[in-house]
């Protein structure tokens, strides 16, 4: 049953609780950013080599980088799916342990649940992103 408040120990367990999911929030938050800059990356090499006209023949050949960008741009979007999809468990990771904990409800098979589903999407997040990395790397300004 519900108490009328909740004791200083009931909300101190709570918080400990939602620090190790706090710091991989923010982690994730981090992450993401940086593949939002990759990809920034990536767009801007993309609307660049595509402004290039077609009777520049010096640089057009620049063009034939397109479809590699295309693909790296597309896994950093999937990346970043990802990443937001961890981040999305990692919040109700915490709201569930707060509210389940509020109301003195057993919560350790939700939590590690959506800690489970968590890490696994931070997981795809990190192969795409080394997958965008590798194909990044192999051809480096091989036209430029």
């Amino acid at each position: 049953m519900i108490s009328e408040t909740p004791s200083v120990s009931q909300l101190s367990l709570i918080i400990s609780q939602a620090a190790a999911p706090a710091f991989l929030l923010g982690a994730l938050a981090a992450f993401i950013s940086i593949l939002i800059a990759r990809l920034n990356r990536i767009l801007d090499r993309t609307v660049f080599l595509n402004g290039i006209a077609e009777a520049d023949t010096v640089r057009s050949r620049l063009k034939a980088d397109l479809p590699r960008l295309m693909r790296r741009a597309a896994m950093m979007n999937r990346a970043i799916w990802w990443a937001v999809a961890a981040s999305l468990s990692v919040t109700m990771l915490v709201i569930v342990a707060f509210i389940t904990a509020f109301f003195e409800i057993p919560h350790e098979r939700g939590v590690a649940v959506f800690f489970m589903i968590s890490l696994g999407a931070f997981s795809i997040a990190l192969i795409d992103f080394a997958r965008e990395v590798r194909i990044a790397l192999s051809a480096y300004d091989n036209h430029g």
